[in-house]
C-alpha cells in the first residue's frame, strides 16, 4: 500500500514538471506546508497567467460567510487552463466539509483532469473516511511532520544553500542551538544571514556576529550563564530578555533550560564514566564547539543538582501556567538553578 509521501517528493515532482493531479497536504509543521504551497504557486503556474489559472477555495464558509460547495471546486478543477499548460487549485480547511460533501469529490479523484493539480489542505484529516483513504491508497497524502533535532541541521543547510549561503554543518548546528527549534525562526535568521553575508562562507563566527544584535542571542547568553552557575550574569540577561519578549517568551526559556539541563546531565554521565571530548561528541551527537562549552560547564553540577533542577523547571512550568507572576517566578528559578538550592514551590 503506497501510504504517505514526504514533502520533498512533491518538490521533486515540481522540479521535473510532473505533479500529480491531486494531493492531500496535512501535518503538524504548518511552516513547511506553507513553504511548499508557496513554491507550487510561484513555480507551477507562470506569473503572466497566474491570475487565470490559480484558484483558492475554503471548506465550510468563507470569510464572506458564503458556503463553497464541492460542485464549484470540481467545476474549476475540470476546466481547461487558460493560455497555459496547467491549472493549480488549492482547497484550504478541507476538514470543514461535511462527510456528504467529501463524498462528492470522490468521482473526480477517480477521473481527474490531467492538466489540473488539485491540492486539499486539512488540519484534521480523518483517514477512516473514504475521501481521505483515497489519498493514502494512491500515495498522494503528504505528511508535513515536525522535524526532529537531528534532522534540523540538514534542513538548515539545504535551506541555506537555496538562499545562496555556504554554511558548514557546525555553523548550522550552532544556529539551531541559538535560534531554537521553530522552523519559522530559523528561516528568519537564515534570511538575515543571506543579507549580511551574501558573498562569504558563513561559519560560527558570522552567526555570533549577527546574533549579538538579535534577540535569539539573549536566550543563548542565558543558557550559558545558568550552565556556568553565574547568578549575576543570568539575572541580568533574564531581565533584558523579559524586557524584549515579555511574558509570552518565558515558555521558550523553560523549554531551552530543560534541554540544557538534560544535556549537562548526559555530558556529566559520559565524563564520569571515563569518557573524553570525542566520546561526548560521538555519543550525544554534538559538534566540537558544543562539547568544548558543555564539558567544563557540566563539572559545575553534581548529580543531585541536576535532579533538583529538573524538578524546579517542572514546578516553574506549572506555576507559570497557573498564572503566577512571570518575572518573579523566572528570577527565582534562575537564582535557584545557579545557586544549587531547591526552595519549596510555594516560595516561588
Amino acid at each position: 500500500m503506497p501510504g504517505e509521501l514526504p514533502p520533498e517528493a512533491v518538490l521533486k515532482d515540481l522540479e521535473k514538471g510532473s505533479l500529480a493531479p491531486f494531493y492531500l497536504f496535512f501535518g503538524k509543521s504548518g511552516f513547511r506546508l506553507e513553504k511548499v504551497l508557496a513554491r507550487l504557486r510561484e513555480e507551477f503556474i507562470p506569473e503572466a497567467v497566474r491570475d487565470f489559472n490559480l484558484q483558492v477555495f475554503y471548506g465550510g464558509k468563507g470569510d464572506s460567510g458564503e458556503r463553497t460547495g464541492p460542485g464549484r471546486i470540481i467545476d474549476g478543477a475540470s476546466s481547461l487552463p487558460f493560455l497555459a499548460q496547467e491549472r493549480l487549485i488549492i482547497v484550504r480547511r478541507t476538514e470543514e466539509f461535511s462527510a456528504a460533501d467529501l463524498e462528492h469529490f470522490i468521482p473526480y479523484l477517480e477521473r481527474p483532469m490531467a492538466s489540473t493539480c488539485l491540492v486539499f489542505v486539512s488540519s484534521k484529516p480523518d483517514f477512516r473516511k473514504k475521501f481521505y483513504k483515497k489519498f493514502k491508497a494512491l500515495g498522494r497524502a503528504v505528511n508535513f511532520k515536525q522535524l526532529y533535532d537531528n534532522q534540523l541541521v540538514s534542513w538548515i543547510r539545504r535551506t541555506a544553500a537555496e538562499m545562496g549561503l555556504d554554511m558548514d554543518p557546525g555553523a548550522c548546528a550552532y544556529l539551531r542551538d541559538v535560534a531554537g527549534r521553530r522552523m519559522r525562526d530559523l528561516y528568519s535568521e537564515l534570511e538575515k544571514l543571506s543579507l549580511s553575508y551574501p558573498d562569504r562562507k558563513v561559519g560560527v563566527d558570522e552567526i555570533k556576529e549577527m546574533a549579538t544584535y538579535s534577540r535569539i542571542y539573549t536566550v543563548f547568553e542565558l543558557m550559558n550563564a545558568v550552565s556556568e552557575r553565574n547568578p549575576g550574569a543570568a539575572l541580568s540577561v533574564l531581565d533584558r530578555y523579559l524586557e524584549e519578549e515579555g511574558k509570552e517568551g518565558v515558555f521558550k526559556v523553560i523549554g531551552m533550560l530543560n534541554r540544557q539541563i538534560q544535556l549537562l546531565w548526559q555530558v556529566r554521565a559520559v565524563i564520569d564514566g571515563g569518557g573524553r571530548s570525542a566520546d561526548v561528541m560521538k555519543r550525544l551527537h554534538l559538534r566540537n564547539f558544543q562539547a568544548r562549552e558543555l564539558i567544563p560547564q557540566s563539572r559545575r553540577w553534581e548529580r543531585e543538582d541536576l535532579e533538583a533542577a529538573v524538578g524546579l523547571i517542572y514546578e516553574t512550568d506549572g506555576l507559570l501556567k497557573s498564572g503566577a507572576p512571570a518575572r518573579l517566578v523566572m528570577e527565582n528559578l534562575v537564582l535557584s538553578l545557579c545557586r544549587g538550592k531547591r526552595p519549596q514551590a510555594a516560595a516561588l
